[in-house]
């Protein structure tokens, strides 16, 4: 496939961007995608590091304390590890981790996750009561939402449905 910008070059970068739920793909060489600024060729982009380093804001210059400490910064009393390390390795070093960078963890997790709670994956044999009940939930937000817009019509309906999916569960 050639290249959608100049028409002369092998494509070689799949650019997929989604924005307001609009999906579009272009496909690129090289060149082109350097010159759109989509792509920096002069370092690994499979790299873990890259990766993270994305999600977690970029490189930020760190403040330094009087006594030389990063201001902010601490290490997780289990295995001493700092934030910095994580952030430079892309993985955290015990359990307790994530109690000690929580407040830097939560805004990751919820970006790349959109929640910041684990959902888990539902086994499609053995998962019809998870889903029921994850459905209930679902219905039960809705119709929260619908009484506060006061469109209480769409409210008993929903009241209905929950009704009849709880009915469902006991059976």
């Amino acid at each position: 496939m050639l290249c959608q910008e100049c028409g002369e070059n092998k494509a070689t970068v799949h650019l997929t961007k989604i924005i307001n739920d609009k999906k579009t793909e272009v496909y690129l060489c090289q060149e082109c995608a350097q010159k759109k600024g989509e792509f920096d060729f002069s370092q690994d982009p499979l790299s873990l590091h890259n990766f993270l380093t994305g999600f977690l804001g970029g490189e930020q210059p760190q403040q330094k304390t009087p006594s030389g400490g990063l201001v902010g910064v601490a290490n997780c009393p289990n295995c001493g590890l700092s934030y910095n390390e994580f952030r430079e390795k892309g993985r955290l070093g015990c359990v307790k981790c994530f109690d000690s960078f929580e407040q830097q963890l939560t805004p990751l997790i919820k970006r790349i996750h959109g929640r910041e709670e684990h959902r888990g994956k539902v086994p499609a044999r053995t998962g019809g009561l998870i889903r029921k009940k994850r459905e209930i939930e679902k219905k039960r937000q809705e119709m929260e939402k619908a009484v506060g817009e006061e469109n209480f019509e769409e409210a008993a309906k929903i009241r209905d449905e929950i009704k009849r999916l709880e009915k469902e569960l006991e059976e």
